[in-house]
């Protein structure tokens, strides 16, 4: 039994060395002769699986460690009678997690007492986009929830397009499509960017297409522009660095890229594998997580609700460090900005989410306290 999988799906060998051989391999530059013969194939978004790679080949089972799978010919692979598992929500709560940060760093650059007062209109509330409006709700925020095909099928309190576009924070969370009744493939063109006001956020940490990149480029050269954050880009890895000048915050395509993610796809492809081939399920995420750098955190009854929380999100997770590090990468010669983009993903550091972390509070408020349990955090009173 050969497995092909991209290198960079992290503990392959502790989940997969007892189903088969592994042969790693750079999932960008995965090629048809890497694959031929190979019986199970597992990637990740930046691989292309489609016929082109798999024609010719005994594979008989995808699995991509991704929520994504815009990246796979899936028709094409029902067609030749090859099962498909994809790992939806499996990095869910860490991008939720990428855009509370950013949304807590947005409203101190803004001054504002509270950050709850910013409403959020949130494109697509699928795995990602229901547990950030989930948790924002939670945190007494006022949110919009946009996404056409479920309000075509489900009951349910969905937006319009418009309406969210016109809160303090927009964030997308789309998949890329460019059938259908709802393609969202430049969802965002000159038109509804020019509906963007100055004192308005927009995130993007779905699809980088989701957003004209040359419409965005020249929608911050005007006047009046919104404040842009962007973890995923069009062109990748070859990403504009006009266009990362101009925005507020820049980011490697790494919002899910928390350990507890990037361990539960893993554990996701792998329990669908043994299901494939009949074989017992005996791995799981848990027991491969190591203690964090960082277990524990203390407020006393002098801490204030949001500035606390600030500090505790930021502890485990401070977008602007990936942001300086994305900038130094695309300072150096174009020849070896496209690698360096990918370098960056591939050897990312640990990063823990907030369950990862106990916070101890001594006489503190009953809204602190449910200020961290909104966010996610394990308390200890």
């Amino acid at each position: 039994m050969l497995i092909v999988a991209d290198e960079n799906i992290p503990l392959l060998d502790s989940f997969f060395a007892e189903v088969g051989e592994i042969r790693p391999v750079a999932g960008r530059a995965m090629t048809a002769d890497d694959v031929r013969d190979a019986d199970i194939l597992l990637v990740r978004s930046v691989t292309q699986v489609n016929e082109a790679l798999l024609a010719g080949s005994r594979v008989k089972f995808v699995g991509t460690a991704t929520i994504g799978t815009d990246h796979v010919d899936i028709d094409w692979l029902a067609s030749q009678g090859i099962a498909f598992c994809a790992a939806p929500g499996c990095n869910a709560n860490s991008v939720v997690e990428y855009v509370l940060s950013v949304i807590s760093l947005h409203a101190e650059r803004r001054g504002m007492a509270n950050w709850s007062d910013l409403s959020v209109g949130i494109v697509g509330v699928g795995n990602v986009g229901g547990e950030l409006a989930r948790k924002l709700e939670r945190l007494g925020f006022s949110v919009k929830r946009c996404d056409p095909p479920r309000a075509e099928q489900e009951e349910g309190d969905f937006d319009s397009l418009e309406e969210a576009l016109a809160c303090d924070v927009v964030s997308l969370h789309t998949p890329l499509t460019d059938q259908g009744q709802h393609p969202t493939w430049k969802l965002l063109d000159r038109a509804r960017l020019d509906l963007l006001a100055e004192h308005q956020l927009l995130i993007n940490s779905g699809r980088g297409e989701v957003i004209d990149g040359d419409a965005l480029l020249e929608r911050l050269d005007q006047s009046g522009a919104p404040t842009v954050v962007l973890d995923v880009w069009p062109n990748e890895p070859g990403i504009s660095v006009e266009l990362a000048k101009r925005v507020w915050l820049a980011t490697p395509h790494i919002a899910g890229y928390s350990l507890e993610g990037k361990v539960q796809g893993t554990e996701t492809i792998y329990r669908a594998v043994c299901r494939f081939l009949g074989l017992p399920a005996r791995k799981k995420a848990g027991q491969f997580l190591p203690e964090p750098a960082m277990n524990k955190l203390a407020f006393t009854s002098s801490a204030e609700a949001v500035p606390a929380a600030y500090t505790a999100i930021r502890a485990c997770y401070d977008p602007r460090r990936d942001d300086a590090n994305l900038r130094r990468a695309l300072a150096l010669p174009q020849s070896e900005r496209a690698v360096a983009f990918d370098n960056l993903r591939r050897d990312y550091p640990v990063r823990r989410e907030f369950s990862s972390v106990k916070i101890q509070l001594k006489g503190t408020s009953k809204s602190l306290q449910d200020t961290f349990k909104g966010l996610g955090f394990k308390l200890k009173l």
